[in-house]
C-alpha cells in the first residue's frame, strides 16, 4: 500500500529477539511504511519477552571528510548511507566553515589559506571576529500521540541516542487533555536541527 520495499533480515540481531528491516523507496513511501510499521506494532504487541539489540560499541562515530560521511567499523572507515552525506553537505552549506584543512574564505572574494594549527585556532576562535559556532535556533514540531512511543523508544532509549547523534537539545511535551498530538522542542545549530528532524522522522 505504501510502495516501499520491506526486506526483513532472516537471522535475529546478536544477543537480542530483534530482527533488521530495511525499507526503500522514496522519502514519503519510506515515512508511511514506518508509520504502518507502528500502526501494527501497537496492534499486535509481542509475545513474551524482547531482549533489544544493543549495538556495540553504543554509538558508532560518524566522521565527516570530503563532503561524504563515513561509520567506523573495526579498524575500517565504511562509508554511511547518502542522506547522512547530503545532510551533512546541507548542513555545511548553513555554516560559516569549510572543514579545516581547505581554504577558508575571510571575506568575500579573498581566499585565505590556513598554514598553522595556530592559525586555525585564531580563526575558529573569537579573534577573527566570527563566533566559532552558528547561533542556536529553536524549531518545533508536532507528532501524534501514538507514533510518541517509536520517538521516545523503550525507557527513552531512542530519544536519548537522537540527542546524541543530532547534538540538539530536544524536548518533548507532556500530553494535554483532549490533544492528539504532542509538541516537541529542538534546539540547536541548523545543522543539529536538520539531523535531530530526520532522525525523528526516520524514527
Amino acid at each position: 500500500s505504501t510502495g516501499a520495499q520491506v526486506q526483513v533480515a532472516g537471522d535475529m540481531l546478536p544477543n537480542s529477539t530483534e530482527r533488521a528491516v530495511t525499507i526503500s523507496g522514496t522519502p514519503d513511501a519510506i515515512i508511511q511504511c514506518v508509520k504502518q510499521i507502528c500502526v501494527v506494532m501497537l496492534e499486535s504487541p509481542p509475545k513474551g519477552a524482547t531482549i533489544p539489540y544493543r549495538p556495540k560499541p553504543a554509538s558508532t562515530p560518524v566522521i565527516f571528510a570530503g563532503g561524504q560521511a563515513y561509520t567506523i567499523q573495526g579498524q575500517y572507515a565504511i562509508p554511511h548511507p547518502d542522506q547522512l552525506t547530503k545532510l551533512h553537505q546541507l548542513a555545511m552549506q548553513q555554516t560559516p566553515f569549510t572543514p579545516l584543512g581547505q581554504t577558508t574564505p575571510a571575506f568575500p572574494g579573498e581566499k585565505l589559506p590556513l598554514h598553522s594549527s595556530e592559525e586555525a585556532q585564531n580563526l575558529m576562535g573569537q579573534s577573527s571576529g566570527l563566533d566559532a559556532s552558528p547561533p542556536a535556533s529553536t524549531h518545533e514540531l508536532t507528532i501524534p500521540n501514538d507514533l510518541i512511543g517509536c520517538i521516545i523508544g523503550r525507557q527513552g532509549t531512542k530519544i536519548n541516542e537522537i540527542r546524541q547523534m543530532s547534538g540538539a537539545q530536544i524536548k518533548i511535551a507532556n500530553a494535554t487533555e483532549g490533544s492528539s498530538e504532542r509538541q516537541i522542542t529542538i534546539t540547536g545549530t541548523p545543522a543539529n536541527i536538520s539531523l535531530a528532524q530526520y532522525l525523528i522522522n526516520a524514527s
